[in-house]
């Protein structure tokens, strides 16, 4: 049977998906599929553009069908091409660059664009936007936006839905003072109501976000470049760069020069056809179906079933009858669920709340004639699995309104599970069900990890993920199994971290290539390369085979490679404590290579920002100072507090210390990197209760030493690992509990991970009371560390490799 030419217009998360229920269904033996996308790229996760934005995730982390994809499954992709017109008299798509592209079967799924509202100042005038504003809708806005953040102070959000507030999120981890200004009186007006706004909004302020409402954005200063807001009132708001994020629209203009009927959207039928044309069908964020536009991926995800079912002939019943939306999902790290109306509309509309305003909790129903028509929950959303099933299967409610809210008498998990109907949506963002996971596990699958990838349940924003655990072992009977790849110190040599040094140790392995040799059938796997490389420098200090290219640039460079290819220099000042002497190194550094930012760390250091690869050995020779290692998985830096000699709340030297460890600790390779202070008293001024290890003075001559401490994204205060006497037996307890970490520590786990994991009673019986008789042998492999230590910048006088410093290399003819 000769195939039908299947074209499709778009190629994002609505018209992919659809793409790969059309497969499922048997289409590659029906179609020859042809894909035009704007972006120069294969389909990716938009929901998690802010993980990007943030630097939480690379964006290399949220492609769903990377160009291969396309390879694998015969699709013919014109990435990074423009479709221009529809003509469909001829049944032809033209494109961008001569694209001509003749089509059986027509479908659009173009999606929507950021609305810009009409406000002066926003375009210069030839209606480009203004350097400084911004949108927030695709990978390439991410990049322009991280690309303009250097060296700027500020940034406004104008908008305050979801969209916003995930991009303030991201724009916070630029060092920026973020402002959100909404013009309506609450936050996410679609999902929430003003008490679950203004909660929101009390904790996003906590956050360090700055939240101006009812406040409606008239013009945006500047000439050439942002400066600041103007409101309706006249007030303004000094700021550098503004991302619009005021809604979005459909993007239609395809479909109305193609003579198809569009309203706020393009009119689909109940099979997802347009009425205008049985060969053009069109879903996601482009259609309108019975007066409805939908902006959740859940309702498109069921847009696109119904249309795979009809194209492929599956099943020519299949009929999209309109979504009930509900979502559940994460702002800011504020765990959501929301669902139907959010304020009474009719007289028989019943309200059960909940409210907690310092806990940041809030939980509203609003119940009309015994079923759930609305609902919020802010803070926690244990029962929102319940709820959305109950709202979206339109189920009478139980008289007992409170059990609704709380789990007062709840049956087992096992039980609520078994009664959760298979069609039940688990994962929200990439419409999985609880139909879908327990299919994968009697496909074969028994562990987690597999399951979430074959499914991608749990892969979006991350709120299901506890919920898509329970399913798999439920589904599994309990009997889910552990996937073996989780227990891989790195995953391209399959051994735990104990059995990969006993291997290294036994066969006496002191290169990288000689680890993928041996252990890993000679196949070199490059992401497995820097996690060997930092465990063979640890298990055998100056005695390890140094090959570069088993490192990450970083390491092999001894700097942090910034977006633009120029690095980060920052020479070690132990304790914070620097000189006149100095700072005029640093001062006449910066002038000679055209430093163009030099920045305070939180780490009493200066850091010397976009310096070019080919500036750092004359940059390291010219300031005369060792490195401070603030590039590696390893000790960084260790602050400290004022101490005792000037103020007078000082009961130990801090800075006395903090010297004495950085003199000591420097340069050590550790799993992950270690950041430690000293403090002069518990007044705890250098945060050393919140480090990776940190001393604390208290009465009596005696220092506390804290383990496990986190201040950045992750927030955990260190625990009390023992009390001393001086600083030899703070460097000493510290040193022992750092080796322990080394060797039993897996891969990039901090210290606040392996303390929580291992337990501090276990670590204290071990480190401090040498329960397993090995604390003189930990004492030991830390004096060796530590005479090994070399300062790296020292390969300014004797480079490494030939080309180690050169950002081209030479052409050889």
């Amino acid at each position: 049977m000769k195939k039908r030419k299947l074209v499709m217009i778009g190629n994002g998360m609505a018209g992919v998906r659809t793409i790969e229920e059309i497969l499922a269904r048997g289409g590659a033996a029906q179609f020859d599929i042809t894909v035009l996308g704007d972006e120069p790229y294969g389909n990716y996760n938009r929901i998690l553009l802010s993980e990007v934005l943030n630097g939480s995730q690379d964006a290399s982390e949220i492609f769903l069908n990377p160009l291969a994809w396309y390879r694998e499954n015969g699709i013919q992709l014109h990435a990074g091409v423009r479709a221009q017109a529809v003509h469909r008299h001829s049944r032809q798509v033209t494109g961008e660059h001569g694209i001509v592209e003749p089509y059986d079967n027509l479908i659009i799924a173009t999606g929507s664009s950021p609305y810009i509202p009409p406000i002066q100042g926003v375009r210069l005038d030839g209606g480009e936007l203004k350097p400084g504003v911004f949108v927030f809708r695709s990978l390439d806005d991410c990049n322009r936006i991280a690309e303009y953040t250097r060296g700027k102070r500020s940034a406004a959000v104008i908008g305050g839905g979801l969209l916003g507030l995930e991009a303030a999120r991201g724009l916070q981890n630029f060092g920026l003072d973020v402002h959100v200004v909404h013009i309506s009186g609450h936050l996410m007006g679609q999902q929430l109501d003003a008490t679950a706004g203004a909660i929101l909004r009390t904790t996003l302020e906590q956050l360090g976000v700055k939240v101006h409402l009812n406040r409606s954005t008239k013009e945006v200063l500047g000439e050439d470049h942002v400066t600041g807001l103007r409101f309706a009132d006249g007030e303004t708001l000094d700021c550098d760069l503004v991302v619009i994020s005021a809604g979005i629209r459909p993007n239609v203009d395809l479909a109305l020069r193609a003579g198809l009927t569009v309203e706020r959207g393009i009119l689909v039928d109940n099979h997802m056809r347009t009425p205008d044309d049985p060969r053009i069908y069109a879903v996601g964020e482009c259609v309108q179906h019975r007066g409805h536009v939908y902006g959740l991926v859940a309702p498109l995800w069921e847009q696109g079933k119904v249309l795979a079912d009809h194209i492929t002939g599956h099943n020519a019943r299949s009929t999209y009858s309109g979504s009930k939306v509900a979502t559940k999902l994460k702002v800011m790290g504020v765990q959501l669920a929301s669902m139907g109306i959010t304020e009474p509309t009719d007289e028989r509309d019943e309200i059960v709340q909940f409210l907690e305003p310092r806990k940041g909790t809030y939980k509203k129903l609003i119940i009309r004639d015994g079923r759930l028509v609305g609902g919020i929950l802010l803070g926690d959303v244990s029962k929102a699995a319940y709820l959305i099933q109950a709202f979206d299967k339109d189920t009478p409610l139980p008289e007992e309104r409170l059990s609704l809210l709380f789990d007062i008498g709840a049956p087992s998990g096992k039980t609520t599970l078994e009664e959760m109907p298979p069609e039940m949506q688990v994962c929200n963002c990439n419409g999985v069900s609880k139909e879908d996971l327990v299919a994968c596990v009697r496909s074969g699958e028994r562990s987690l990890r597999t399951i979430m990838d074959a499914t991608r349940a749990g892969m979006g924003c991350g709120a299901c993920k506890g919920l898509v655990s329970e399913v798999v072992a439920w589904a599994c009977g309990g009997a889910a199994e552990q996937d073996p790849s989780a227990s891989y110190y790195v995953p391209g040599v399959p051994l735990s971290k104990p059995e990969l040094v006993q291997a290294i140790l036994e066969r006496g392995l002191r290169s990288v290539s000689a680890v993928f040799r041996e252990l890993a059938g000679g196949k070199e796997d490059p992401g497995s390369k820097p996690g060997l490389a930092s465990l063979l420098r640890i298990l055998w200090h100056h005695e390890y085979e140094d090959e570069r290219d088993a490192r990450f640039i970083n390491d092999r460079v001894h700097g942090n490679i910034q977006k633009d290819g120029t690095f980060s220099v920052i020479p070690q000042i132990p304790g914070g404590v620097t000189s006149a002497a100095q700072l005029r190194r640093i001062a006449d550094v910066v002038d000679r290579y055209h430093v163009p930012l030099v920045k305070l760390t939180g780490g009493q250091r200066i850091d010397l920002l976009g310096v070019k690869k080919e500036d750092l050995p004359s940059v390291w020779r010219d300031l005369d100072m060792p490195s401070g290692f603030a590039y590696g998985k390893s000790y960084r830096t260790c602050k400290s507090c004022v101490g005792t000699d000037f103020c007078r709340f000082g009961l130990g030297d801090s800075i006395d210390l903090a010297v004495k460890i950085e003199r000591h600790f420097q340069g050590m390779e550790t799993p992950a990197k270690l950041k430690l202070a000293t403090a002069g008293c518990p007044r705890n001024c250098s945060e050393a209760m919140v480090k990776d290890v940190g001393a604390v003075a208290v009465e009596g001559g005696k220092w506390e030493i804290h383990v496990g401490g986190a201040a950045g994204a992750h927030v955990r205060k260190g625990d009390v690992l023992c009390v001393v006497d001086s600083h030899e037996e703070v460097l000493t307890l510290m040193g022992r509990f750092i080796q322990y970490y080394r060797e039993n520590a897996r891969y990039l786990e901090r210290t606040y991970g392996f303390v929580e994991r291992v337990g501090i009673q276990k670590i204290r019986a071990v480190v401090v009371d040498d329960s397993e008789g090995i604390a003189a042998r930990l004492d030991e492999e830390m004096k060796k560390t530590t005479e090994a230590y070399r300062d790296p910048w020292r390969e300014a006088y004797s480079p490494a490799t030939p080309n180690q410093f050169r950002s081209v290399l030479p052409i050889v003819q």
